[in-house]
């Protein structure tokens, strides 16, 4: 499993939007400080759009904000969401086709392990979580 861009940046704009709570913020202030280009990001804040997770207001103080609190998004829901499925293999995917080795395949044991652990670690890891980690980054960096 490879994560792309897309989710990738999509976790990095709602860390963003998330560490500028009750602000609007326009999509050059993100792109610039995310260094993601802007015209990227359009297209990936349009899938946190209409997924609900983004809101946006036009005009001149227009821009973008959270719909609800940093810790209510987990990053499984926001990789699900730019990303598809996260199995690891085809036959764990939720719309798998049927697979006539599945009952003897041994393999698909470790892959289910695999991806219960990315699950559990995904599903349990909030944006608000992140943002606590890049803080203490941050502090780090300046004590050393």
């Amino acid at each position: 499993m490879t994560i792309s861009t897309k989710g990738r940046y999509a976790l990095r704009i709602m860390m963003d939007l998330a560490g500028h709570m009750g602000q609007t913020i326009k999509l050059k202030d993100i792109a610039s400080r995310q260094e993601i280009s802007e015209k990227y990001m359009e297209q990936i804040i349009a899938v946190l759009n209409k997924a609900g997770f983004v809101r946006s207001t036009r005009g001149a103080q227009g821009g973008y904000q959270l719909v609800k609190m940093p810790h209510e998004y987990t990053v499984g829901m926001i990789l699900r969401l730019t990303e598809g499925s996260l199995a690891p293999v085809e036959c764990l995917a939720e719309h798998a086709l049927a697979c006539k080795r599945k009952e003897q395949c041994a393999t698909i044991e470790i892959y289910k392990q695999i991806y219960e652990s990315v699950n559990q670690v995904i599903d349990t890891t909030t944006v608000q979580d992140l943002l606590e980690i890049e803080e203490q980054k941050r502090k780090t960096e300046l004590t050393c």
